[in-house]
């Protein structure tokens, strides 16, 4: 018993140094955008601000047209969710055929589905931007939106997840004469709505928080989402950091909302992630 409390001790102690150590980064971020310019070269290393101000934050969104952080915000948000529900159609509609319907050559394609997981998402830059150039898409939401909605991973999650259902729900579905889409709009997608919520937490974060790819579709200043805009912003006010730092921190707000609302959630998609049985 000592051993193991010891063992608990050592662990906690731990992972709290490692918490604070991430801590620090942030919550220093934070006060320093309510600190003035002046005061940050002259006042040295200070965590509180001396005189808190909002200057930063108006002039970034209010008094400044160069770098129009607002539309930039509403840009990745209409694009985030435009993609997540993109990605919840395809993906449970792609995981209920792999994982329910019979069709020829279906277990040689989804092992090569899970062979194209091997090659790092960097190989496919140029094909698929000569695609995106090639629709018309350069400098559209569509060119976030759409790449990326059949996410390898998230069917194969999707489709573990729903080989666990029994089956027999299905067969006394049909022998109700329930057609294929009625077993999976009233059985099968009631039941899959905890993997849904975890791809759906995904494909938000991971397309809010996406920056190389809109860098190099997004030309546009005003089409621009925020990831991208804050490379902009960058450039403009690299040397005050003030600037930076609410910028930055307007940046993270949707993401930081939803951690808080769907913590649960996150830790769910951890063990479900981690748990998956092949």
């Amino acid at each position: 018993m000592k051993k193991k409390s010891m063992s608990k001790l050592m662990a906690f102690c731990f992972l709290l140094v490692m918490g604070i150590v991430w801590m620090i980064p942030l919550l220093y971020g934070v006060l320093t955008s309510f600190k003035s310019e002046m005061e940050l070269m002259t006042a040295g290393f200070k965590l509180l601000p001396i005189e808190w101000v909002l200057t930063n934050y108006t002039e970034l969104l209010v008094n400044n047209s160069s770098t129009p952080l607002v539309k930039w915000f509403f840009n990745s948000l209409f694009i985030s969710v435009s993609h997540t529900l993109l990605v919840l159609v395809v993906v449970s509609f792609s995981a209920f055929a792999y994982s329910r319907l019979s069709f020829r050559g279906k277990n040689g394609l989804f092992s090569f589905l899970l062979a194209t997981m091997m090659f790092p998402s960097v190989v496919n830059l140029i094909p698929l931007y000569k695609i995106v150039d090639i629709l018309g898409w350069v400098n559209t939401p569509l060119a976030m939106i759409v790449p990326g909605a059949a996410g390898v991973f998230n069917i194969f999650l999707v489709k573990q997840f729903m080989d666990n259902i029994p089956k027999d729900f299905d067969e006394a579905a049909q022998i109700d004469g329930a057609s294929e889409w009625t077993i999976f709009r009233r059985i099968i997608l009631p039941l899959i709505k905890p993997v849904l919520l975890v791809v759906a937490l995904f494909a938000f974060t991971g397309s809010w928080n996406d920056f190389l790819w809109p860098s190099i579709v997004f030309n546009d200043i005003e089409k621009m989402p925020i990831t991208s805009g804050l490379q902009l912003l960058q450039g403009m006010y690299q040397a005050q950091p003030t600037l930076l730092m609410a910028g930055a921190l307007v940046a993270i707000i949707p993401t930081f909302i939803l951690y808080l609302f769907a913590q649960k959630y996150f830790l769910q998609s951890m063990s479900l992630s981690a748990g998956v049985k092949g």
